[in-house]
């Protein structure tokens, strides 16, 4: 089945939905933050635990921690990269950081980001810029932004002789909308920057392999769109790279040139590391390029019903090389954590407030377990909200008036 015409087979993502554990009588629209699991993966993980606990310290660090290179292998093929370049580790804060703090920058070095990268992420350069005093600076992305050459220019501007580092977001989380990494990695290279690259969101979601992104440095969370076991996920360092990088925690080597200095984090969850390799085979059962169409479809079902609203805000873009399965909806006159309180109260939709910046309202991430009738749903307590607004906006003006 193509990955078009598998985005609208109903009868296909009912089977999918059937693969998942998910409550029957909640709605999750917030996917985003961390994804359910599919049984098969919820399996693999109690399996190993179980196995782990019948003699601890043999099956996990002789038995189950065996297991990696096999599972950094499959990962690598996933990623389209070498197996070289991956360590597994447990989030994508994690693995940025480790960029982050590893790398050799002295006072007076520039580092340009953006003012809606992740949290973590800007934390973790202003306490660079605290304590060695680098120096940032802050671009600012419409939201949407649907013009490549823009974006470019965005970061461009920002740079000087100094700039020896470029932070981009590849999926940015308070949107959903995908930024043109290549395109800027590129501009970045030609002038002697190198590239950090946070596809937290994006991988697992949008059919891509990381090299298509230009990153020198990148991490993911494989909880989230991979749907892989809570507390997972990989960091990717271009061979050549990994020299320039020190290890986070303590590391036998922690200047040389063998990925595996990032894996010394002590004792972990074996069990969990070990499924990950269920929740690969999963998503490639179903394939990446129809999981991304599918995606970006339920996206543009809710929120082409939802764009015609009265005082609708919405930030995310439409078009398919600029956004996929999140959307971010907002109401004038309307809170973001009052339209998430609706939304539970008479629907048990549950979203996520995202009020930052220029954004006030909810973050929608449906997942391929959604239903069309869960997003008709959403679309009915979404209307009733608008049409909420208009009453007492209609209700001031009457009593204006008398």
């Amino acid at each position: 089945m193509s990955s078009e015409a598998a985005a609208t087979d109903e009868d296909f993502w009912g089977w999918v939905r059937e693969s998942f554990t998910v409550s029957p009588n909640i709605i999750n629209l917030n996917n985003g933050g961390v994804s359910p699991q599919p049984k098969v993966v919820q399996d693999a993980h109690i399996r190993y635990y179980q196995y782990c606990n019948e003699a601890p310290s043999y099956y996990m660090w002789r038995i189950l921690d065996a297991g990696r290179e096999g599972l950094r292998e499959k990962l690598a093929d996933l990623c389209g990269v070498d197996s070289e370049e991956i360590a597994i580790n447990r989030n994508a804060t994690e693995g940025l950081n480790t960029v982050i703090f590893g790398l050799n920058l002295k006072a007076g070095d520039e580092v340009v980001l953006s003012k809606y990268d992740y949290p973590n992420m800007m934390n973790a350069w202003k306490q660079r810029e605290k304590r060695d005093g680098i120096k940032l600076v802050w671009i600012d992305i419409p939201q949407p932004l649907e013009d490549d050459k823009a974006y470019v220019k965005l970061y461009q501007d920002a740079m000087t002789s100094k700039t020896k580092i470029v932070h981009i977001t590849h999926q940015i989380n308070w949107s959903g909308n995908i930024v043109p990494c290549k395109l800027i990695a590129d501009m970045a290279h030609a002038k002697g920057a190198e590239v950090i690259v946070d596809a937290a969101h994006s991988f697992g979601q949008i059919d891509f392999k990381l090299k298509d992104t230009g990153a020198d440095y990148l991490a993911t969370a494989l909880h989230k769109w991979l749907c892989a076991p809570f507390g997972s996920g990989l960091l990717y360092i271009k061979k050549e790279k990994i020299k320039n990088v020190w290890a986070l925690l303590s590391s036998t080597e922690p200047d040389g040139i063998d990925i595996r200095k990032f894996e010394t984090l002590g004792t972990r969850s074996f069990a969990s590391e070990m499924a990950i390799g269920a929740a690969v085979d999963f998503h490639n059962v179903i394939g990446g390029k129809r999981k991304e169409e599918r995606l970006r479809y339920l996206k543009n079902y809710w929120y082409e019903k939802a764009k015609t609203l009265p005082k609708v805000v919405l930030a995310t873009s439409m078009k398919p090389q600029y956004s996929c399965a999140i959307g971010h909806i907002g109401f004038e006159g309307w809170k973001g954590g009052d339209i998430e309180a609706k939304l539970w109260d008479k629907h048990k939709i549950h979203t996520s407030t995202f009020v930052y910046e220029k954004l006030n309202g909810v973050r929608i991430t449906p997942n391929i377990y959604t239903s069309i009738k869960d997003l008709d749903i959403l679309v009915k307590g979404l209307t009733e909200i608008s049409k909420n607004h208009m009453e007492q906006r209609s209700l001031a003006t009457r009593m204006t008036l008398c």
